[in-house]
């Protein structure tokens, strides 16, 4: 396949410490010329990738609860809405892992409902980050479940800020722990465009990488 067809899959990301608005602004107008699906930049960056990509057909996406998850309800709720108010279409919202841990499911649950009404309420998707590299194949088919349940429009490997990435026994198993309806984003480590096939077959429908070019 052609580069045009990898590009409906990708979401161009940059959510390096200390990254610039210039190097934000650049990722947009790569995004546009390769006709990416979604960048994905820190909040603080939403409102002036929004004005750069305006007429075009690439979503904005931010990370809620970057990159550990063990926020409050409350404040990961706070930034969704100042992402989609500033015009975020796309939020890609850090699983509670200390909650799911300490075995508060209902916590867990509840949080990512509430994360999908608030972004559906506007039109725009939510993806949920497990950090797969956190789990068990049993944990990761079990949140997976959990996240479908509560409304999650995809579910993702990963932060990229974990000892490990994307592998691909892990979005296997995602992709078979979710209805067809749901989407899995491989994210973490993918830096060629050889892997990203791979993960394409495996059952991924959107690619997180920094390395799009």
């Amino acid at each position: 396949m052609n580069p045009p067809d990898l590009s409906r899959y990708i979401d161009y990301t940059l959510l390096r410490p200390g990254c610039t608005r210039e190097e934000i602004l650049a990722l947009c107008d790569t995004a546009i010329q390769r006709r990416y699906a979604a960048v994905c930049v820190p909040p603080y960056f939403v409102s002036d990738a929004v004005r750069r990509l305006e007429g075009s057909l690439v979503a904005v996406a931010t990370v809620v609860g970057f990159p550990h998850g063990m926020q409050l309800t409350e404040i990961k709720a706070e930034d969704a809405r100042l992402a989609l108010a500033m015009g975020a279409r796309e939020l890609d919202m850090v699983i509670n892992l200390s909650a799911y841990f300490s075995g508060d499911e209902r916590y867990v649950r509840a949080e990512i409902q509430h994360l999908a009404e608030l972004a559906h309420a506007q039109s725009a998707l939510l993806k949920v980050i497990l950090e797969t590299a956190l789990l068990s194949p049993s944990q990761i088919q079990e949140l997976c479940h959990w996240a479908a349940d509560a409304g999650a429009d995809f579910v993702k490997t990963s932060t990229g800020f974990a000892a490990k990435g994307a592998e691909i026994e892990a979005v296997k198993l995602m992709r078979d722990s979710v209805p067809a309806s749901v989407g899995v984003k491989a994210s973490g480590g993918i830096r060629t465009a050889e892997a990203a096939w791979a993960f394409i077959q495996a059952g991924a429908t959107r690619i997180g990488t920094s390395s799009a070019l």
